[in-house]
């Protein structure tokens, strides 16, 4: 797979039923509990109608046509509108480890920015120790508990950042 096929563009429409597989297959393959988190929401299904407001964005990892991951930014719902959540972020396991999932990551911090989000606000399952020591190295500190009212009471893992 040569990087000059792959780029992260904004969400389409015909890019949901993808994502939408390599969201749950994700659950799958670590193990994480399919209630009480991204797998069970309603916009798993719907990404790209779900990410449409003026201050969210929804990016994916496109190669020729074939969706291999994404990741985005919402208000965090119920709390204070300077802070964002970094929100269903997944890859396919062909496209990990080669920094595609860290270049994401630094387009939704950077879009929180350009958003004018104060404050970046994720949760993560502690099965995926490879995604919280990426943001761990970008300076997310540990919280002790959730904040907003994200539905994922699965989670376990609750981080936040300033910007």
């Amino acid at each position: 797979m040569s990087k000059d096929t792959i780029v992260i563009r904004e969400i389409q429409p015909e890019d949901n039923e993808q994502l939408e597989q390599v969201i749950r297959n994700c659950f799958y393959e670590f193990k994480i509990p399919l209630e009480g988190t991204a797998y069970s929401d309603e916009e798993t299904p719907r990404m790209f109608e779900s990410y449409q407001n003026s201050k969210d964005v929804y990016y994916v990892v496109d190669s020729n046509g074939t969706i291999l991951g994404g990741g985005g930014v919402k208000p965090l719902k119920d709390f204070e509108a300077d802070v964002c959540e970094i929100q269903k972020m997944y890859f396919s396991p062909e496209v990990r480890g080669k920094g595609y999932g860290k270049l994401l990551f630094e387009k939704c911090l950077q879009s929180a920015k350009t958003l004018g989000y104060k404050q970046c606000y994720l949760e993560s399952a502690p099965q995926l120790k490879a995604a919280i020591h990426i943001y761990e190295s970008y300076g997310f500190k540990h919280i002790e508990g959730a904040l907003g009212n994200t539905g994922h009471y699965s989670c376990g893992v609750w981080m936040i950042k300033d910007l």
